[in-house]
C-alpha cells in the first residue's frame, strides 16, 4: 500500500519535476524520505509542494484582475489564498481600485474551485425569483445586490465586484475576458 501511494503521488506530479525549483526539490525530497521510510517528513514535503503549487495557481488567477482605469490605483490583496485555505481551498485573487480624485473605490474578487461556489450557482440561477436584479454582461449573468455584482464563470469561478454603482461595475466587467477566465487551470 505504501508503494502504491508513493507511486501514485510520484506519477501524478512527474510533469512538474522537470525543472529544478523549490517545488520539484520538495517532491524529490518527499520521494527520498518515503524511500527511507520517513513517512512524516515525506508528508511535510508534499504539503510544502502543494502550498507552493496553490500559490502559483493563485498568481495565475490574479492575472485576470483588470488593470486600474486611467487615474486610478490598484492594490492587490496578497493574503487572499491563505484565507481560502481555511474555507476549503481553491484559488483566489482580489484587488481594490481607488480613485484619488474623489475617494471612490471598488473591489474585484475572483475565486476558483472553492466548495462555496456551488451555493453561489444556485443563488445566481434563482436571483430573479428571489426578487434580486440580474444583469447580463456579455453571455454572463450577474446577480445585483447592495452595490455588488456576482457572477459564475464556467460553473467554477466566481467573479464579484463591489462598491461602485451598477454602470461602473458593468463597465469594469465588460473589460474582462470571461472566456479566458473560464479556461483558468485547464
Amino acid at each position: 500500500m505504501r508503494f502504491a501511494f508513493a507511486s501514485a503521488v510520484f506519477i501524478a506530479l512527474m510533469p512538474f519535476s522537470a525543472g529544478a525549483d523549490e517545488i520539484s526539490d520538495a517532491l524529490d525530497s518527499a520521494k527520498a524520505a518515503y524511500a527511507d521510510g520517513d513517512i512524516q517528513y515525506a508528508i511535510e514535503e508534499l504539503d510544502f509542494a502543494r502550498q507552493r503549487l496553490a500559490a502559483l495557481n493563485t498568481d495565475a488567477l490574479g492575472a485576470f484582475l483588470p488593470a486600474a482605469p486611467s487615474g486610478w490605483t490598484r492594490e492587490v490583496d496578497t493574503e487572499m489564498g491563505a484565507g481560502l485555505a481555511m474555507m476549503g481551498g481553491g484559488a483566489g485573487a482580489e484587488a481594490t481600485y481607488y480613485n484619488p480624485n474623489d475617494g471612490s473605490q471598488y473591489t474585484v474578487t475572483l475565486i476558483a474551485d472553492n466548495p462555496m461556489i456551488a451555493g453561489i450557482s444556485g443563488m445566481i440561477g434563482q436571483a430573479a425569483l428571489m426578487g434580486m436584479k440580474v444583469e447580463r454582461v456579455g453571455r454572463q449573468k450577474f446577480m445585483v445586490q447592495d452595490n455588488e455584482m456576482t457572477g459564475l464563470i464556467a460553473n467554477r469561478i466566481m467573479v464579484k465586484i463591489a462598491g461602485a454603482d451598477v454602470d461602473t461595475m458593468k463597465s469594469v466587467l465588460e473589460g474582462m475576458d470571461f472566456r479566458a477566465i473560464g479556461n483558468f487551470g485547464n
